[in-house]
């Protein structure tokens, strides 16, 4: 299977073989599952104060006949705190009272993180890569791009360090619209994702994927929606957002014979 090569002018300059990842079956299970497992490295864990609830003198006297006794005196038997000269207040501690426990507070102790075996790990990476090269894949997650794929540059764009020249690479290599649909659909959060997430939502754009970062990194990071990878350091929040496949990926001539030498578990 060969791919397109194209030049900083948006020309072909020729082809190049494509390596044993984009051979790979598509499986969206795993995809999904190795998005969550990576995903879920994120959370922090939260609990509340042990005694909470709990810091008073309140106490329960069951003995019958007993000084202190609630039963058979017309009250609820349940805690009550302790009072001066031996009498008793509110009912405190248990969960249904005024200031008392909860009755199943978060626990710190809670296993948030999803784990996954390494080869299922690199099986789904092999996967959403082949993903990248679907059309039908990458339409479906909204993408509008009318080329072939996968898409791959020379290694010049690797050097490439200003924003403007980034960005006219990009749209002389057909991704205009896609750019464009990323900009215009640049929106703010409601209620208090506003202040906790950056304030906008910004749709996914192209992915830069390159073996060497010369500058290209920094280039591409301002533009709406596009962002720049290592190859050997793909994540899956990066190649499937939100855990779908067939995000719209320009891939360097270098990123493709890095992953031609056996990355993420496929044969070299």
């Amino acid at each position: 299977m060969k791919a397109n090569v194209i030049s900083l002018n948006g020309t072909r300059e020729g082809d190049v073989e494509l390596p044993s990842q984009f051979n790979d079956a598509f499986r969206p299970d795993l995809i999904r599952r190795a998005f969550s497992a990576e995903r879920s490295r994120l959370f922090q864990s939260k609990g509340a104060y042990p005694l909470a609830g709990m810091q008073n003198t309140a106490e329960y006297y069951g003995r019958r006949h007993a000084w202190r006794q609630t039963i058979n005196t017309g009250r609820s038997r349940l805690p009550r705190e302790k009072l001066p000269k031996g009498r008793s207040g509110r009912v405190l501690q248990v969960p249904h009272a005024v200031k008392g426990r909860r009755a199943h507070p978060p626990k710190p102790q809670k296993i948030l993180i999803e784990r996954i075996n390494i080869k299922e790990k690199n099986a789904a990476i092999r996967s959403a890569i082949a993903a990248t090269a679907d059309m039908r894949l990458v339409t479906a997650r909204g993408h509008r791009f009318d080329g072939s794929l996968p898409l791959v540059i020379e290694d010049g764009f690797e050097a490439v360090k200003r924003v403007k020249e980034a960005k006219g690479v990009l749209e002389k290599c057909g991704f205009s619209a896609d750019l464009e649909r990323a900009k215009e659909g640049r929106q703010m959060r409601s209620g208090r994702a506003r202040l906790r997430k950056g304030g906008y939502r910004t749709p996914c754009s192209v992915l830069v994927v390159y073996a060497k970062d010369e500058g290209v990194g920094k280039a591409v990071r301002n533009l709406p929606g596009v962002e720049a990878a290592k190859v050997d350091a793909l994540t899956m929040e990066e190649l499937a957002p939100g855990g779908e496949a067939g995000r719209l990926t320009l891939w360097t001539k270098g990123a493709l014979a890095e992953l031609g030498k056996g990355l993420y578990g496929a044969m070299a």
